[in-house]
């Protein structure tokens, strides 16, 4: 079996999605590359999550064609493929319908950075791209030319897609996505949320980056 390390990653990852309330029903998946093969593991499509192994993730190459797998992949396999084929340092994506953070989409709006936390994580506002048809390769195309330095981006009226270093941080970039989404959403209902100035969204995300964690000494 191809990939047996990267295979439970995916598998686990995707079983978070559920967990942190980013899916429901079969919807949503995340991926996984392997930057020496550039092979893709992702979730067969509409499986439900519960009964996920990393035996039943599928195998493909960049150009979503089967290597490993007795099931299908998921639909969104040639999206996940035209985004790793054209972002070399992002080996983990990640697409949900979270509730929050798709509402924004719903509205064609990106989540502006007027939280520190999003200043933080995201270093900018969370974009939103335009419309485009699913199951082929545009959705692909518009997360590479609308996302920018952002690790997620909004698809209007449709959803989310986080991408990541290695899947496990395009999960976190997720999760965090639909976090400050939600307080964003009930700023908007109280009022108007204020935008934090460009260079404290620079500074922040600055120090988030070189200081938050356990940072070994160069």
């Amino acid at each position: 079996m191809l990939l047996p390390e990267l295979r439970e990653m995916v598998c686990n990852t995707n079983k978070e999605l559920p967990r942190r309330n980013l899916v429901t029903m079969t919807s949503g998946n995340a991926s996984g590359r392997d930057p020496k093969s550039g092979y893709v593991v992702i979730k067969p499509s509409g499986m439900a999550f519960e009964e996920l192994s990393s035996e039943k993730m599928v195998i493909v190459d960049l150009n979503g064609n089967l290597i490993e797998g007795d099931l299908k992949p998921s639909v969104d396999a040639l999206t996940h493929c035209n985004i790793y084929r054209r972002m070399d340092k992002v080996n983990g994506v990640v697409h949900t319908h979270s509730n929050y953070a798709t509402s924004f989409a719903a509205l064609g709006e990106g989540i502006p950075c007027v939280l520190t936390a999003i200043a933080d994580e995201f270093g900018c506002d969370i974009p939103c791209a335009p419309y485009c048809p699913i199951g082929e390769e545009q959705i692909g195309e518009a997360v590479v030319k609308f996302i920018g330095n952002c690790p997620a981006i909004l698809l209007q009226n449709h959803g989310v897609f986080s991408v990541g270093e290695n899947v496990n941080a395009a999960l976190k970039a997720a999760v965090m996505c639909e976090d400050v989404a939600k307080t964003v959403h009930l700023a908007i209902l109280r009022g108007r949320p204020i935008q934090i100035p460009n260079d404290e969204i620079i500074r922040g995300h600055k120090r988030y980056r070189e200081k938050y964690g356990q940072k070994e000494d160069l």
